[in-house]
């Protein structure tokens, strides 16, 4: 039986494989880990201005939606645009057309060892947070912890996918990463992870909520905080997203490959 086209043998050595060679970084992904802290940053602005009330929020619930955001992001952050220049500038991305297995699957599994391997500091920072603020301590119901795990799963996929997308143009460009930016930056302002969304402005709000940036952070976030949200709906607006991207991404690595292997013969 094949998942996704690929058989669970080679899932399997993908996956330990990139598992392996994370291991070696450890402590470049402790580093990571640490950089991750911008919504505590954010969260200690906001508690300090006194402006909680402002997204109707409690101080607590404000701080329990910023532990949460942060550990969305632990979960749901992607770098592939990077990995994939780098790899076409090199030659390295040629062998990888060569053989059997699609190369952004390579991509899919180094970020999924890469997650497994920052659990355990994701851990940590969250049980320092909680020592520091043991009011905002709480644990999530089971419906309501599955639900966040499988938004926060889907929240990856649609980030990879927007970076894949935005990597396909490394056929065309030598420096498509400088493109990430044109998502980076709303990414930034608009997925929930500087200020909760519900402090937009309504007219801005209904925008952005056509855009698949709140979905990786915010609603997953919510989710997990315990928040009043619209679960299923969230789930299925991620779902519809997936399927909007992945179509596409599919149209430019063909059309890529095709101006490559037309280049390089």
């Amino acid at each position: 039986m094949k998942i996704f086209g690929l058989s669970p043998r080679v899932i399997k050595v993908l996956l330990t494989t990139q598992y392996a060679n994370m291991l070696e970084y450890r402590i470049e992904i402790a580093l990571w880990a640490l950089s991750g802290i911008l919504p505590f940053i954010m969260l200690s602005l906001w508690t300090e201005s006194n402006t909680a009330n402002t997204f109707s929020f409690t101080n607590i619930e404000l701080s329990r939606y910023f532990l949460s955001a942060f550990l969305v992001r632990q979960f749901s952050v992607v770098w592939v645009v990077f990995l994939f220049e780098e790899d076409a500038l090199l030659g390295r991305l040629s062998p990888y057309l060569l053989q059997p297995i699609h190369p952004l699957w390579r991509y899919v599994s180094s970020h999924l060892a890469e997650q497994l391997t920052r659990f355990p500091f994701a851990f940590l920072i969250a049980f320092i947070f909680f020592t520091l603020n043991p009011s905002s301590f709480w644990i999530p119901s089971f419906p309501r912890f599955l639900f966040a795990c499988i938004a926060t799963n889907f929240a990856f996929i649609i980030a990879f996918l927007l970076q894949s997308l935005i990597a396909s143009l490394c056929f065309w460009s030598e420096k498509a990463s400088s493109l990430e930016r044109l998502i980076f930056v709303p990414y930034l302002f608009l997925s929930g992870l500087l200020v909760p969304l519900s402090a937009f402005p309504s007219h801005i709000l209904k925008f952005v909520l056509y855009t698949p940036f709140p979905y990786l952070i915010n609603f997953p976030a919510r989710i997990l905080s315990g928040m009043p949200v619209d679960i299923l709906k969230i789930i299925s607006i991620q779902i519809i997203w997936i399927l909007i991207l992945t179509p596409i991404v599919r149209f430019l690595w063909q059309i890529g490959v095709r101006r490559y292997t037309a280049m390089g013969s």
